[in-house]
């Protein structure tokens, strides 16, 4: 039963969605546990990161919420969270930032970190 609860409050998105200034905190409070991925167009780090955000998105769906937040689009949030190097991911836990993961990591060593939070 308790399976089935965890199962139910967090609904299967499989790709990472939009987190803007306006949506960002609705989005980490309707879900139990969000990874945002922080970035900019311009950052090469960033777009290489961002497949392998994708595909993290489809293997955890049902149990994470990926947001992807531009921060030259939405320099609020990023000011709020003290940004200063992208790409950040930022791991939001009901609502609270529990952690960071800052840099291009492999995808190994992401899924070790996304695992012990979900």
């Amino acid at each position: 039963m308790r399976e089935l609860m965890g199962q139910m409050s967090t609904p299967s998105i499989d790709k990472p969605i939009v987190v803007s200034d306006r949506n960002f905190d609705q989005t980490v409070k309707n879900y139990p546990l969000v990874i945002v991925d922080c970035w900019a167009a311009w950052c090469a780090p960033c777009r290489a990161i961002a497949p392998i955000v994708e595909e993290l998105a489809k293997e955890y769906s049902g149990k994470v919420v990926f947001g992807k937040l531009n921060v030259d689009e939405n320099p609020e949030t990023a000011e709020k969270f003290g940004i200063k190097a992208i790409p950040t991911l930022l791991v939001m836990k009901n609502g609270a930032e529990v952690d960071r993961i800052v840099g291009l990591l492999p995808k190994s060593q992401l899924e070790a970190k996304i695992g012990s939070f979900s």
